[in-house]
């Protein structure tokens, strides 16, 4: 049975290829990837890519495979070829810290890479496309 919260998130979505749909679409997908839940007893957000990262080999590919939807959402917004590079780096590298077994997830706890991507694509955003900055609170 289908998770009704999920299914509403999924709605709320816009699916357009304009720059305020692409800003919302990846800050929801970093949201998942990055901050779904709050370690109690601390202020540290951890989301699926650490989780998925306990699973062996499938896990951190699978969370690098949905982080690369990030590159494809940059290209679509014609960020630069370095911007893109370096992005591609951030997610090559949460694979393979990743890949380490057992461990891999303690270090993903701390890197970060859909959250600096994230902050990459942002700052494209609002110099490219000033209309699509949302206030923070």
């Amino acid at each position: 049975m289908a998770n009704p919260d999920l299914a509403a998130f999924a709605d709320r979505l816009p699916i357009g290829r304009d720059p305020t749909s692409v800003r919302r679409r990846i800050e929801a997908i970093e949201h998942v990837l990055e901050g779904l839940f709050t370690i109690p007893g601390t202020r540290r957000k951890v989301g699926l890519d650490v989780a998925l990262d306990l699973i062996p080999v499938v896990g951190p590919t699978m969370a690098a495979a949905m982080g690369s939807w990030l590159l494809w959402e940059a290209r679509n917004l014609n960020m630069s070829k370095w911007q893109m590079t370096r992005m591609a780096g951030n997610v090559g590298t949460d694979w393979l810290l990743g890949m380490i077994p057992l461990v891999g997830a303690i270090p993903d706890f701390f890197f970060k890479s859909n959250t600096r991507n994230l902050r990459m694509v942002r700052r494209h955003l609002d110099r490219h496309h000033p209309a699509t900055v949302t206030l923070e609170g």
